[in-house]
């Protein structure tokens, strides 16, 4: 999985405010849609999924357990 921010094109307006609010630029848009022009430049902020009046934005996280760590089973008592 690309821990990216994913635009769905078939929700999306073309309203041009991820773009505008975007504090890095990564956003733009083509043929009327918003797109991710530059990935590497995504901070990960979630403005772009809050301001978006479509919820065409979303942000997917990624949950990553440190090694070494007890699982939350262990921690529950769960065998």
């Amino acid at each position: 999985m690309d821990p990216l921010p994913t635009i769905d094109q078939a929700l999306c307006t073309g309203c041009h405010r991820c773009v505008e609010i975007c504090p890095t630029r990564a956003l733009d848009q083509r043929k009327g849609k918003a797109f991710m022009r530059f990935p590497d430049l995504c901070t990960y902020c979630t403005v772009c999924e809050d301001i978006c009046p479509a919820n065409a934005i979303a942000l997917p996280f990624l949950i990553v357990l440190a090694p070494g760590l007890p699982s939350p089973r262990s921690i529950a008592g769960e065998r």
